[in-house]
């Protein structure tokens, strides 16, 4: 039993939903998201709320079922509230600089690093190291800040690089040497 998929989803005021047989549509105060989905799943919405069926109890339709109430609450959240990443710049000097829509890194190789925001991203960089990645789309921002975190991942020996700002890093002790 999905426990997940047969919870309803509160639609919030100011968050306008349209269904259209497997094709999802969510308009809010930040923007327009929409999806299809699975068309084995029935998607309704009734009394100001989002309602999630599945048509049988396969292994498969169970695990779209928990999906799919959760991605369609994501857009919901998503254009109420935007989702945001933040991400820190560990380094001597290593650092980052908001050019326009884009981020200008400099990581320690002999070329800065110029890295371009997808449609629907924005960046705010409140220092030199940190970047903060904000958009509606929960599944952009976490690609987008993964895709940053690429350029230059942190290491466990100097704990050099661009990790999330929840993110520990295991330190590692170096060589010893003789004795």
């Amino acid at each position: 039993m999905s426990r997940i998929g047969n919870a309803p989803i509160t639609i919030p005021e100011g968050v306008e939903v349209k269904v259209e047989s497997n094709h999802v549509s969510v308009k809010g105060p930040k923007g327009t998201l929409e999806r299809t989905f699975n068309d084995k799943l029935t998607v309704s919405v009734e009394d100001g709320k989002v309602i999630v069926k599945r048509p049988n109890d396969e292994t498969e339709m169970k695990s779209l079922h928990g999906l799919t109430r959760t991605l369609i609450n994501n857009m919901i959240m998503g254009v109420k509230d935007e989702f945001k990443k933040e991400l820190e710049i560990n380094g001597v000097g290593y650092r980052v600089q908001k050019q326009g829509n884009d981020l200008n890194l400099t990581l320690g190789f002999s070329h800065p690093v110029i890295y371009k925001a997808p449609q629907g991203i924005s960046f705010d960089v409140p220092n030199p190291n940190t970047i903060i990645v904000k958009g509606i789309d929960k599944e952009l921002v976490g690609q987008t800040a993964a895709e940053i975190r690429t350029k230059r991942l942190p290491e466990v020996y100097g704990g050099k690089g661009i990790k999330y700002s929840y993110e520990v890093i295991r330190r590692k002790e170096g060589k010893t040497g003789k004795k």
